[in-house]
This record gives C-alpha cells, structure tokens and sequence, in this order.
C-alpha cells in the first residue's frame, strides 16, 4: 500500500503529476478538504476497501484548511499507518512566466500581483517542503523527464535523491541554455563531422562514440569532469542548491557533445543524486 500526498508550488506541476499517477494505476483525488485527510487514509486501509495506491492532492487552494495538516498527518500516524510527501518545486521566475503563458490567476493573487503572491505561497507551504520525502524541482524538466522520475519513484520503487543533476548536450552555433549552471566546451575532441561515414550519425551512435572515446583525451576529460562534480555537488547542496545543470557543448550539437553528455551521465549513475540527460540540438540543421 502507498499513500501519497502529492504537493507543492502551484504551477509546479502537481496536476500533471497527478495524471501521471492515475495513468499508473493510482486511485487519485485533486484538492481533497484536508479535514478529510485521515479518513481517506482509513477507508484506503481497511481491508474491505483495500486500495494498493492512493495519491491525494493537497495545496495553497486548501488555504485556512492547511493549518490542519500537522494535526491530520499525526491523526495518520497514530493510526499505524504509512505516507509519503511529494512536493514540487519550481524556480520564482519559471513560475512567472507560466502564469503569463497560461493567463490563469494565482490562487493568492491580488490584483495581478503574481511574485508576491508566489513568495507567500513559499511561506506557507515550507512545513510541507520541510516534511517532504521527495522533492522535484521541475523548473527545467520537460514532462517526459518528470514522468520517468515519477515512474522511477512510484512504480519502480527506486531510490530518488532531492538533488538534481541534468546534463545537457548542445551545439554552440545555436547559443549556449540559458539555464546552464556549468558550462563545458569539448570541440577540443576530434569531430565526427569530418569522417564522411559518421557523419551523419549521432553520438548515441556506437560507431560515433567509439570514435570519439578513442583519444586519450576524452578520458582525461571525463575523470577530470567526474572529479569536480564530485567535489561541488555536495557544497551546493550545503548552500541550498536541489538541483545543476551541467551543459556540454560542440560545434553542432551532434556528435562529441552527445558522446561526451552520455558518457558522464552513466558514470553519474550512482545513486547519490537523480539524473537526467538531454540533447537539445541532436535534430537540428544539419549533419
């Protein structure tokens, strides 16, 4: 059995979440009347309505009603049973310009005033972060990212760190991201580009990661990579920071940075914190 409390920032995504959630079989039910809270987990127990997994949506649209969370979760414990806390999160400004995009109105909003009515969504919702099992930052995650972590953490059983880490591989003739925390050039590796039978392939190409994996290096390079994550990702997060994204780039975007992206992702696949890998220029132009 797992009951979920699936909350945080509005905007951040908990709807799509949600969705997510039921396409996986879970009983799911948005903005529930949190007085109601320990009854649902009571019914979801009991054994003549024995639910597998229940997801329940909870946030500032609750208003008054949240001051009655503590209380409710202790109400659960006392019971014998289990939760989990899911908040998402999202960066003030990303938040911002989704409210734009969609037109649709703060649930605190007064008079169009969006920042302010977000920064007094943080204070409210900050006993929730603080009691959370799981945190998403989805600021920079496209829905099919958020929907592997959701699936790796709920259906999977996975383990999940808080702590983000996207790599990002881009071609630098269509700009640097904009959101990039770290940024790495590797046009210094021999370019597929020039081998007529790689190029048109990508560095998600055996034969283009092989080619590019065969200078001395790109090994140095990625140790000399792994080697400086390893020592800053822990300061970040001592600092606050949940989530990096480290962009890696080439002239295209096709071939070494994709190689290069790839290769420092797997090796990232420890299991102290989440990770993502995205190519953002692997179709574009030409090659």
């Amino acid at each position: 059995m797992r009951f979920v409390i699936v909350t945080g920032m509005s905007g951040a995504g908990k709807s799509s979440v949600l969705k997510m959630l039921e396409d996986f079989d879970y009983f799911c039910v948005d903005n529930l009347p949190v007085a109601l809270l320990d009854k649902l987990a009571q019914m979801s127990w009991h054994e003549e309505n024995m639910m597998s997994r229940v997801a329940i949506g909870i946030d500032i649209r609750s208003k008054r009603q949240l001051n009655m969370v503590p209380a409710q979760l202790e109400a659960i414990r006392r019971e014998g049973y289990s939760y989990e806390i899911l908040f998402l999160d999202c960066e003030t400004e990303r938040l911002i310009l989704r409210y734009k995009e969609t037109r649709r109105s703060h649930p605190l909003g007064r008079g169009g005033q969006i920042e302010q009515a977000i920064a007094d969504e943080r204070t409210q919702m900050k006993f929730l972060r603080d009691n959370a099992d799981y945190i998403i930052d989805t600021s920079h995650l496209l829905i099919r990212d958020l929907k592997q972590v959701i699936k790796q953490i709920f259906v999977d059983n996975g383990d999940y760190s808080n702590f983000n880490v996207t790599f990002m591989s881009f071609g630098f003739k269509y700009g640097i991201p904009k959101d990039a925390d770290l940024v790495f050039d590797v046009r210094f590796l021999p370019n597929p580009y020039y081998v007529e039978e790689l190029k048109h392939q990508t560095g998600n190409d055996a034969a283009v990661r092989d080619y590019v994996m065969a200078s001395e290096d790109a090994g140095i390079f990625l140790d000399k990579l792994y080697d400086l994550l390893d020592f800053l990702i822990p300061r970040y997060i001592q600092e606050g920071k949940n989530q990096l994204m480290v962009a890696v780039g080439c002239t295209g975007g096709h071939h070494r940075s994709v190689t290069i992206t790839n290769a420092i992702s797997e090796r990232m696949q420890n299991g102290k914190y989440s990770i993502l890998c995205q190519h953002r220029d692997i179709g574009r132009g030409d090659r």
